[in-house]
This record gives C-alpha cells, sequence and structure tokens, in this order.
C-alpha cells in the first residue's frame, strides 16, 4: 500500500492552461483526459510543475498577445513549456512559425485538434509508464472524459473547420474544411454526459448547420437504429435523450440556412432550447459580400421574424464586426437599424482586428483603428437599449433558473441562468435569498423564480 502511494506521489506534474473558445476548450478536455489517463497529475500552475502546455488562441490580435503573453509566463516560471491550439500554426514574419518567432525556447509547438501529437511530445520530455492498476480517470465523464466546465454543463463539439472562405477569419486555415463527427459518437459522449448529471448541453462547432455536409448526411447508428447524419435528427435525438434527465440542450454558431426552419417546431415543443447562437456579422449587403458571408442582410432579418412567427420565446444571440474595410457612414447607420429592427435578443461586437494571413486585410478602404472602436461602442450602446427592452418585458414572469453559484445553499441568494442566457457569454440571473425558510439553492439544479427586475443585460429574480 505505502508502495502505491509512493509511485503515485512520484507520478510527473504537468501544468495546463487553456485560451480561447469553447473548440479550444474541448481540444483541452480531450489533452487532460489523455494525460490522466496515462497517469500524469495535472495541476494549475506553472510552479512545482514538470512541464506546463499552453492550449492558445489565434483569432484576434487580442487573443495573439494574450497567449504570447501566457507562454512567456509559462517559460519565466517554468521553462519547459509545450505550446497547442491555434497559435501553433499562425505564421509570423518571412512565413516562420510565431510561437517560435517569439518564444524559440519552447519544447514543442502543434496545431489545433492534435492530442496525439501533444501527448507525443509530454512522452518526450516528461516519460511516464503506463500502469494499469493506478492509472484511472478522476472525475471523468465515462467516454466523455475530463470537463474543464462547471459540472452541471458541458460543451460538445459535433464536427471540426469549416467551408466557409470569410475574409476576416482564418479558423479554415487553422482547423481544416468541416469534418462531421460520426453521429453515434457525438449521441454516445452525449449520453455520458447526462448520466454523469450534466443538466445543460451546449451544442459547438464551426458551423452546427452544416453538420453531416461533408459526408453527404451518412446514415448512422444510435441503440441499433439508423440515424442520418444531419443537425435535425441530431437536434431531435438530444432532445430526446434530454427530456428524459430533466436537461437543457442549447445551440451555438448555427449559420442561418434555410434547414434551421426545421429546428423551429422541436423549440416550439420543448425538446431543445428556444435559443439561436447565430453569427450574422454584417447587415448590409455590400459589407456581406466582402466579408464573404453565406446570406444577406434582407434575408435574415425575414428568417428571424419567420423564426419569431414559428416559436415565439425564441431568443436569438448573435456577433458582428464593427468598422469592416470599406464600411462607410451609411453601411454602418444599417446596421444599427437592423439591430433595431431585428431586436437581437443578446449581441456582441469586435471592432475589425486585422489577423494576419485573413484576405480581408488586402481590401481597400482600412478605417482608423479610432474609428472602428467608436462605432463598436455606438453600436454596444444601441445592443444595451435593444436588450433592456426585450429584458424588461420578462418582469413578472416566473421562468425555469438553473443556479450556477449558491453559497451556503442559496440562504444569501445565488446567480443563475434562464434558457435565455447561454453561459459566461450572456447576462445572468441574480437570486434573492428566498422568502420560504425551508427554500435552498443548489448548484446545478433547477430552481423556478419570479423575474422582479432587470438592468442592462442581467434579470433579478425571487425564488418561489
Amino acid at each position: 500500500m505505502n508502495d502505491e502511494i509512493s509511485r503515485r506521489a512520484e507520478a510527473p506534474k504537468v501544468g495546463f492552461v487553456s485560451l480561447g473558445c469553447a473548440k479550444a476548450l474541448t481540444d483541452s478536455e480531450l489533452i487532460l483526459t489523455q494525460l490522466n489517463a496515462e497517469g500524469y497529475q495535472t495541476v494549475k500552475t506553472f510552479e512545482g510543475a514538470d512541464l506546463v502546455i499552453v492550449n492558445t488562441c489565434g483569432f484576434v490580435d487580442d487573443a495573439i498577445k494574450e497567449s504570447l503573453d501566457t507562454i512567456g509566463e509559462a517559460l519565466a516560471k517554468n521553462g519547459r513549456v509545450i505550446v497547442t491550439g491555434c497559435l501553433g500554426v499562425t505564421v509570423g514574419e518571412g512565413g516562420l512559425n510565431l510561437v517560435r518567432q517569439m518564444h524559440p525556447s519552447v519544447l514543442a509547438v502543434t496545431g489545433p485538434q492534435a492530442t496525439q501529437d501533444v501527448m507525443d511530445s509530454v512522452h518526450a520530455n516528461l516519460p511516464r509508464p503506463h500502469d494499469p492498476f493506478l492509472d484511472l480517470v478522476p472525475n471523468a465523464f465515462g467516454v466523455a472524459g475530463i470537463k474543464l466546465t462547471p459540472r452541471h454543463y458541458a460543451y460538445i463539439k459535433i464536427s471540426e473547420g469549416c467551408n466557409h472562405r470569410c475574409t476576416f477569419c482564418i479558423i479554415p486555415s487553422m482547423r481544416g474544411d468541416l469534418v462531421s463527427r460520426p453521429i453515434g459518437d457525438v449521441l454516445k459522449e452525449a449520453q455520458a454526459l447526462f448520466d454523469g448529471g450534466v443538466k445543460e448541453l451546449l451544442v459547438i462547432s464551426q458551423d452546427t448547420s452544416a453538420y453531416g455536409v461533408d459526408i453527404n448526411y451518412r446514415t448512422g447508428f444510435w441503440h441499433g437504429k439508423p440515424i442520418k447524419t444531419r443537425l435535425f435528427e441530431l437536434a431531435k435525438a438530444l432532445g430526446d435523450m434530454a427530456q428524459a434527465y430533466g436537461a437543457w440542450v442549447r445551440l451555438h454558431y448555427v449559420y442561418p440556412y434555410p434547414n434551421v426552419d426545421e429546428l423551429l417546431p422541436l423549440m416550439a415543443a420543448g425538446l431543445i432550447l428556444p435559443y439561436l447562437d447565430v453569427p450574422f456579422q454584417h447587415s448590409h449587403p455590400d459589407v456581406l459580400r466582402r466579408m464573404k458571408r453565406p446570406a444577406t442582410g434582407e434575408k435574415n432579418l425575414e428568417r428571424i421574424q419567420r423564426w419569431r412567427a414559428a416559436c415565439p420565446d425564441i431568443v436569438v444571440r448573435s456577433t458582428f464586426i464593427a468598422g469592416f474595410p470599406g464600411e462607410t457612414e451609411e453601411d454602418f447607420a444599417h446596421l444599427l437599424e437592423f439591430m433595431r429592427e431585428a431586436k437581437i435578443d443578446r449581441a456582441g461586437c469586435f471592432a475589425y482586428s486585422p489577423v494576419h494571413g485573413a484576405a480581408a486585410n488586402d481590401l481597400p478602404g482600412m478605417l482608423p483603428e479610432a474609428l472602428r472602436e467608436e462605432r463598436r461602442t455606438r453600436f454596444m450602446a444601441v445592443a444595451e437599449a435593444v436588450s433592456a427592452t426585450k429584458l424588461q418585458q420578462r418582469v413578472g414572469a416566473t421562468m425555469q433558473v438553473i443556479v450556477d453559484s449558491a453559497p451556503g445553499l442559496g440562504k444569501k441568494g445565488g446567480v443563475g441562468r434562464t434558457y435565455a442566457e447561454a453561459p459566461e457569454i450572456d447576462g445572468v440571473v441574480t437570486l434573492l435569498p428566498p422568502e420560504k425558510i425551508s427554500k435552498t439553492l443548489k448548484v446545478g439544479e433547477f430552481t423556478k423564480a419570479r423575474i422582479v427586475g432587470s438592468h442592462c443585460h442581467d434579470l433579478v429574480a425571487q425564488p418561489i
């Protein structure tokens, strides 16, 4: 017994940092699962670790800076660093690898979705023989592996890569063209997550609407029954599965293709949440053409109106870019009017940022940085006004709230979200102390609450 404890104590320690979007987070979860399966200890600190893995983001300037700064900090505090993720395939001056240029002392550099390459680098720099009697995967969800999110919600990635060539984006050059996961594998992972206590499943990809396009919607199998690899069939199967657990299914990164209309009956029936995260990016046809986006602004307005007619409770979230090259004041005014008319429930906005390797960098009409930022600020003022109006309409309603935080069983209140708020990107619901002494709030559970107030992007509710 003492020998076993000693061997556990001697297991090599790997520090781990995950940066970037939810898709990068799922890559991190795969790496962490494999590390734990092979008996490595994983820690959240640089000091005291035998080496450090940094999963990076390389999409916009701020993310690149954060990634490079984190690598630098890890090198300064530890000295042995493996870099993975999108920044790992980013090219710097002279066509050389940016990470190698800025931090030549890193042990290894890999791109995104490269679990085996990362593990090969770990094995080369920190060998650790597999011990089947000791190497377990604690805190894992069976076949779903380790998750970095709170235990009551989890992201599930249904595909990798993207077939679009939007001029502002370099994701296809980092992650490749669309590759859909077998639908049986996705449903198997979802089952494991629900079995493990997940109450909110967030479906993600680079282009969720295109799921299955690359394999011509090939028929897969789940529990011995044929099922087509297509978004509608996947959403219905996930919704049916979630109902048995009293759980939510939320869709992200849904492009506004005609097939999205098929999802509205599922939302209206309560199988999946009436929530769509749709990256519109702009509204003016000329700007969308320069972006090489797959839809026009006029059609998008019609789509939103059609969605709301089919499912009045639907919440639409989107992201936009202000100050895109060539954007005139008239183009931007068109975007603001679109926001007001479409009444986008939740909206985020980026000031255009030139990303190395993006085709948009070569477009005429690059705007001054100050003007780009000024337009972003103006956009967010309109978005906040729209959001405030929409939230005020919810005051007085009784809604189901998933609890994200509840110190002391919620006796002094807590924090949660309704179906209208996705974690980390939307607002929150501040839960007041329950009126009933016997009432408790538990993280990961649902509670009914009466909406009593709103402020900007957030709600205030009284648990009942």
